[in-house]
């Protein structure tokens, strides 16, 4: 009788502590399933937010190239006494300051977020901690 220790519902000790076990076994696999899945989600912004950049940077590029050329001319012609490397200066510094309104823009966008999930990280560092943690 001594040997076998019960609870009021007839349960024994052994059982409720297989049972603690077997739910912290599932928070763990449950927070790393959210950990999993918000690394996911943020990975995607990043994605989106690198695409954003980058098409910006190449729109800028290409459009500075083609307003350079095409805007230059028209300002020599425009002003005929400006020689030409001069209008070449000015259209550089306006498609200049357009790519990097644009590459300003997608900078914003990556800072917007944390690219780390600190809830799950942090829940899960508790819970590895509880279960680590001896008892006194």
């Amino acid at each position: 009788m001594a040997d076998d220790v019960q609870t009021m519902n007839g349960t024994s000790v052994t059982s409720l502590v297989s049972g603690i076990i077997d739910d912290a076994q599932r928070l763990m696999s449950q927070q790393l399933k959210l950990f999993r899945s918000e690394i996911q989600h943020d990975m995607a912004r990043t994605r989106e937010a690198s695409f954003m950049l980058a098409i910006g940077l190449g729109i800028g590029f290409i459009g500075g190239i083609v307003l350079i050329f095409s805007l230059a001319h028209l300002l020599n012609w425009a002003f005929p006494t400006f020689p030409l490397w001069a209008c070449y200066g000015v259209i550089g510094l306006v498609v200049a300051a357009l790519g990097g309104g644009l590459a300003y823009t997608g900078k914003k966008q990556f800072d917007s977020f944390n690219p780390l999930p600190d809830e799950s990280l942090q829940a899960l560092q508790e819970n590895v901690q509880w279960l680590t943690k001896a008892p006194k």
